[in-house]
C-alpha cells in the first residue's frame, strides 16, 4: 500500500518561478553552482549550495555554510517572495525534453514506508552525504528538493493525471537547458490518494540520499518532540512519483585513465578471453549484452564470448556488472569503482562525442559506451532487495529544486 499525502507547499510566485528554479544540488559542484547563480539573487542554489556566497576556500560542511543556508532561505522567502498554500494539495509535474514527456504526482510519501521497505531502494548511500542533507533539512526545517519515485503504472492513475492537465497550470517554464517544466495544483486530492493505496510498492529512482536524510531528520525531530503523534509533517518526505512506463534512463558511460601497464594490443588480447571483439563498431551499443569501446581512435564492439561462463543473479547479469567483473577489475585493475581515481563516469546526456574527446585529448586511455540500464532491471534489483553497482542509471530530464518545498 502506497501512502501519499497532500501538503501545503511553500512556493514562489508564478512570475518569479523561472528565476527561483534551479538544478538539483547534487548534479553540480560549487564552482558550477556559483556560475549558474551569478547575477540571479533568486536562484535556489543560494539555499541548496549556500557556500557559493562564501569565500572560495570555505569548508562546505562547516557551521557557517548551514547558517548561510538559513539566512538565504529566509531572505528568499521575504524577497521572492515564497508563499505557503492555505490548504494541503497534490500537484502534477510534467517534464518535456525533446520528444520525451513524463508526468508525475507531487506528494509527500511516508517515511514509515521508506523505513520498512515498502518504498524500495537500489543504491547504497554515503554517510557524509546523508550528514550534509540531514543537517540542511534540520536547519531549514524544510525539504527543498523532491525524491524521484516510480511505480508500476496503473491505468486508473494515468487517466486521472491526464484529465487534470486540462486545467490552467500553476507554473510553466522552460529551463536554460531547454527542458520544459509545467506544474498544476490539484485541489481535489482524495481520488488520487485512494488510487495510490492500491499500488503495492514505490521505488526510489533518484534521490536516495535525500530520502535517507529525511528518515534521519525525522528520527531526530521525533526524539525532540514532547507529544509525537505520527501525523507531523516531518513523518513524510517530498516526492515526485512517475509511472515506470514514462521513465527515461540514459547510459552512464565509463572512462579509464590508463591500461594498467598493458599496450593496446595486449589489452585487446586480454579482452578476447571474455568478449568477442568487432572493429568499426558504432559508438552506441545496439542492445543489452553489448558494449562499445573507444580505444586508439577507433570504436570496437564487445559482446560476451560464447565460451565465457554466463553470469547468474539479478545484479550479476546487469551490463554494468559484467563489464566490471569481466574487464574493469581483472584486466584494468579497477577493484572498487566507488573509490578508484582511475575511472570516471560520463552521463549519457553528454553523448559519445565526449568519450571520444577525452580519449583523443589523452585524458583517458579507453572509454566504454553502455547500453542504458532499463527501468525493469531497476525494479527487479529493488524487488530482490539487492544493490545496483554505482553509476548504473542516469535519469533525464532532471527535476528542479525550489518550485515546491515541504516544510517540516
Amino acid at each position: 500500500m502506497a501512502i501519499i499525502r497532500p501538503f501545503r507547499a511553500l512556493r514562489p510566485q508564478p512570475e518569479r518561478a523561472q528565476e527561483v528554479a534551479s538544478v538539483p544540488y547534487d548534479v553540480v559542484n560549487t564552482d558550477e553552482a556559483r556560475a549558474l547563480a551569478e547575477g540571479n539573487p533568486f536562484s535556489f542554489l543560494h539555499v541548496s549550495r549556500p557556500e557559493i556566497d562564501l569565500p572560495p576556500d570555505t569548508d562546505i560542511h562547516s557551521d557557517v555554510v548551514y547558517r548561510k543556508a538559513v539566512e538565504n532561505f529566509e531572505k528568499l522567502i521575504a524577497t521572492a517572495p515564497l508563499e505557503k498554500e492555505n490548504e494541503p494539495s497534490l500537484y502534477l509535474y510534467r517534464l518535456i525534453m525533446g520528444d520525451h514527456e513524463q508526468i508525475g504526482v507531487v506528494a509527500c510519501a511516508s517515511i514509515d514506508e521508506y523505513d520498512d521497505g515498502t518504498i524500495r531502494k537500489h543504491e547504497r548511500t554515503r554517510r557524509d552525504k546523508e550528514d550534509d542533507r540531514t543537517r540542511h533539512m534540520l536547519m531549514l526545517k524544510a525539504q527543498t528538493g523532491p525524491v524521484f519515485l516510480t511505480y508500476r503504472a496503473r491505468p486508473e492513475i494515468d487517466e486521472q493525471v491526464s484529465a487534470a492537465t486540462n486545467a490552467e497550470p500553476l507554473f510553466d517554464l522552460t529551463a536554460p537547458d531547454g527542458v520544459r517544466h509545467t506544474i498544476w495544483r490539484l485541489r481535489e486530492t482524495q481520488s488520487l490518494v485512494t488510487s495510490f493505496e492500491s499500488v503495492p510498492l514505490l521505488y526510489i529512482a533518484d534521490g536516495h540520499h535525500r530520502a535517507a536524510s529525511a528518515s534521519r531528520a525525522r528520527a531526530e525531530l521525533k526524539q525532540q518532540s514532547f507529544a509525537h503523534t505520527g501525523d507531523e509533517d516531518y513523518n513524510y518526505f517530498l516526492t515526485v512519483i512517475f509511472p515506470d512506463s514514462q521513465m527515461q534512463i540514459l547510459a552512464y558511460n565509463r572512462t579509464v585513465h590508463d591500461l594498467n601497464g598493458l599496450s593496446q594490443q595486449e589489452f585487446l588480447n586480454a579482452i578476447q578471453e571474455q568478449f568477442t571483439i568487432s572493429e568499426n563498431a558504432g559508438p552506441e551499443p545496439p542492445k543489452r549484452g553489448h558494449w562499445s569501446m573507444y580505444l586508439g581512435g577507433k570504436w570496437y564492439g564487445l559482446q560476451q564470448s560464447p565460451a565465457a561462463t554466463l553470469p547468474t543473479g539479478t545484479v550479476a547479469m546487469l551490463d554494468v556488472s559484467i563489464l566490471q567483473d569481466r574487464l574493469l577489475d581483472p584486466i584494468l585493475g579497477i577493484k572498487d569503482i566507488r573509490t578508484d581515481k582511475r575511472v570516471d563516469f560520463i552521463g549519457g546526456l553528454r553523448g559519445t562525442k565526449e568519450l571520444e574527446r577525452l580519449v583523443n585529448e589523452g585524458k583517458a586511455a579507453v572509454a566504454f559506451s553502455m547500453f542504458p540500464t532499463t527501468v525493469e532491471e531497476l525494479l527487479m534489483v529493488s524487488d530482490a532487495n539487492e544493490i545496483m553497482p554505482p553509476k548504473s542509471t542516469w535519469f533525464e530530464p532532471k527535476l528542479r529544486d525550489g518550485l515546491l518545498i515541504h516544510t517540516i
